[in-house]
C-alpha cells in the first residue's frame, strides 16, 4: 500500500497562507458591516466618551486626569480630522480591533502551532464578544488591545534575535499607557509575577543590559507621568484604575451571580448592551479544557502567566463584574489551548496513519466551523432583531438634517450634542430658538411660542420611534 504524501498537495502546501488570506478578508469584511450596519447606533457609553474627548484641553491638564486618556486622544484626533458621524465615533475602535486581531495572530504563531493559530483566531474574530468592542466607540477594545500588544512585545523580547531593544523600549511604551486603562495593572503583575518565579523568565530578564533597563524605566515613568499626576490632583482616578467599586461594601452574593450569568448560563441570555453569555457553549467547553490543559502544563511559561492571570482577575470580577472584556485574552488563549489537546489527543491515537489523521480533523473543522457561524449569528440576529437589544442604541446622529443650524435637546443629552457642535460649525445646541427653524430631540419636545411642528423624523423602532421635530416659525 502506498503511503499518502500530503506535502505534494498544493492546498496542504499552501493551507496557511489560504488559511490566514480567508482570516484577513474575513476580519476586514466584519469590521466594516459592524461599524457601519450592526447595531448602527450608539450606546449610552459611546455618547459620554465623545463627550469626554470634545473635553480634552492642553489648557487645562485637569480634562487629562481621566481614564482611557489614550483612547479618548485618538478619538478626539479622529473627530477632529474626518468630521463626526456614527462611522467615525466608532472608527478608533475599529482601528484598534484590527491590529488587536492582527497582534492577537502574532501571538498565536509564538505560543502555538500553525494550525491551531489560524483556528483560534477564526474562532475570536467571529465571538460576540470581539465584534461588539470592535464597533463600539468608547474604549472598551482597550482591553483586549493592551494584553495582546504586551504580550507580543515580551514575546519579542525574551526570544527574539534582532531589535531587542527597541522591542524594550516598546513594552515600556506600551505598559505605561495601558496604565492609564482600568484594570490593565493586573496583566502586568501577572508578568511580573511570571518573571519572580518562573526560572527561564527570571534568567532572561539577568542577562538583559542594566543600562539599558535604567533608559527604558525613564521612558516608561515619562509616559506615565501625566497620569501620576492626575492620581495626585484626583485620587478616585486611582482607585477606579485598580477596579474598585463605587458602592462599598459590593454584594458578593449578587456580584458572583452575575458572573455565572455573565459566563454559563446560556439558557438565559441577557438584555444589556453586552450580549451575555460572553461565550457560547462550544467555546467555553473548549476554554475549560485548556484551563485544564494549563494545570498539567503550568511548569511552562505561558501556562504560569495565564493562570497567574486569571487568579488576578478573579476576585477584581467578584468587586467589579461589570469589567467582563478583561477576560478576553486569556480566555481566548486558553481556548487555544484546549485546540492543542484536541488535535494532539487524536494524533497521539494514529501517529503514523496520515488517512486517520485526516479523518480526525474533519470533526475539528466543523467544530470551529459551527463556532464561527454561531457566533456570527448570534451577533447579527441579537443587535438586528431584538428589541430590546435595539432599544438601547440611538441613531438620532445619522437622522439630524444637514441643514440643522439651531438644536434644541434635554439635559441629559446635552454633553454630546454639545460635542457634535464642536465638531460640526454649522450646528449650535441653543435653549431657545432664535431663527426661523429649529430641531428639538424627542426628550426635549415642548410647545414653543410662534412655532409649529413642520415634520417629525422617525427611526425604524415599533416604540419611541419619533426622534427629532422639525419647528417652523408660524405664519399669519
Amino acid at each position: 500500500m502506498a503511503t499518502l504524501d500530503l506535502s505534494t498537495y498544493f492546498i496542504y502546501r499552501w493551507r496557511y497562507i489560504i488559511g490566514y488570506t480567508f482570516i484577513g478578508l474575513l476580519l476586514a469584511g466584519l469590521l466594516v458591516f459592524v461599524g457601519i450596519y450592526l447595531p448602527g447606533g450608539l450606546s449610552a457609553l459611546e455618547m459620554t466618551s465623545v463627550a469626554r474627548s470634545a473635553s480634552l484641553s492642553l489648557s487645562d491638564p485637569s480634562t487629562l486626569a481621566i481614564t482611557n486618556l489614550p483612547y479618548y486622544a485618538l478619538q478626539a484626533f479622529i473627530l477632529n480630522t474626518f468630521g463626526i458621524t456614527i462611522f467615525t465615533i466608532k472608527l478608533p475602535s475599529l482601528i484598534l480591533a484590527l491590529l488587536s486581531a492582527i497582534g492577537f495572530i502574532l501571538l498565536l504563531r509564538r505560543w502555538f502551532k500553525p494550525n491551531i493559530a489560524v483556528l483560534a483566531s477564526l474562532i475570536a474574530i467571529t465571538t460576540g464578544q470581539f465584534l461588539f468592542i470592535a464597533q463600539q466607540g468608547a474604549p472598551g477594545i482597550l482591553y483586549v488591545f493592551w494584553p495582546i500588544v504586551l504580550l507580543l512585545l515580551g514575546t519579542q523580547i525574551t526570544r527574539g534575535k534582532k531589535f531587542r531593544f527597541l522591542w524594550k523600549i516598546l513594552f515600556a511604551i506600551t505598559a505605561a499607557l495601558s496604565l492609564y486603562t482600568p484594570l490593565s495593572l493586573y496583566p502586568l503583575i501577572a508578568i511580573i509575577l511570571a518573571i519572580v518565579l518562573h526560572p527561564h523568565l527570571r534568567n532572561a530578564v539577568r542577562r538583559l543590559s542594566k543600562a539599558r533597563l535604567l533608559f527604558v524605566s525613564i521612558v516608561f515613568f515619562a509616559f506615565l507621568a501625566p497620569l501620576i499626576y492626575g492620581i495626585v490632583i484626583n485620587p478616585q482616578l486611582g482607585l477606579t484604575l485598580i477596579g474598585m467599586p463605587t458602592v462599598w461594601p459590593p454584594d458578593f452574593a449578587a456580584n458572583a451571580m452575575t458572573v455565572l450569568r455573565q459566563y454559563f448560563m446560556f439558557w438565559e441570555p441577557g438584555t444589556t448592551t453586552l450580549m451575555t453569555p460572553v461565550f457560547g457553549l462550544g467555546s467555553v467547553i473548549l476554554i475549560l479544557l485548556g484551563f485544564y490543559r494549563m494545570i498539567r502544563t503550568r511548569e511552562t511559561t505561558r501556562s504560569y502567566l495565564i493562570i497567574i492571570w486569571i487568579i488576578c482577575l478573579t476576585p477584581v470580577l467578584l468587586f467589579n463584574p461589570a469589567f467582563t472584556s478583561v477576560t478576553f485574552v486569556p480566555s481566548m488563549l486558553m481556548l487555544a489551548a484546549g485546540l492543542t489537546s484536541l488535535i494532539g489527543y487524536w494524533y497521539r491515537l494514529f501517529p503514523l496513519n496520515p488517512y486517520a489523521r485526516i479523518t480526525g480533523l474533519i470533526p475539528i473543522v466543523i467544530l470551529v466551523f459551527a463556532l464561527s457561524v454561531s457566533g456570527l449569528a448570534r451577533y447579527v440576529y441579537g443587535y438586528h432583531y431584538s428589541p430590546t437589544q435595539a432599544s438601547l442604541f440611538s441613531k438620532d446622529l445619522a437622522l439630524l438634517p444637514k441643514d440643522t443650524r439651531e438644536l434644541i435637546v434635554s439635559d441629559d443629552e446635552k454633553a454630546f450634542f454639545t460635542a457634535v457642535a464642536k465638531y460640526r460649525d454649522d450646528i449650535s445646541v441653543v435653549s431657545a430658538p432664535t431663527g426661523e427653524s429649529f430641531v428639538v430631540t424627542r426628550d426635549a419636545r415642548r410647545a414653543f411660542d410662534g412655532f409649529q411642528i413642520d415634520r417629525i423624523i422617525t427611526n425604524g423602532h415599533t416604540n419611541d420611534s419619533d426622534r427629532l421635530y422639525i419647528y417652523k416659525k408660524t405664519t399669519i
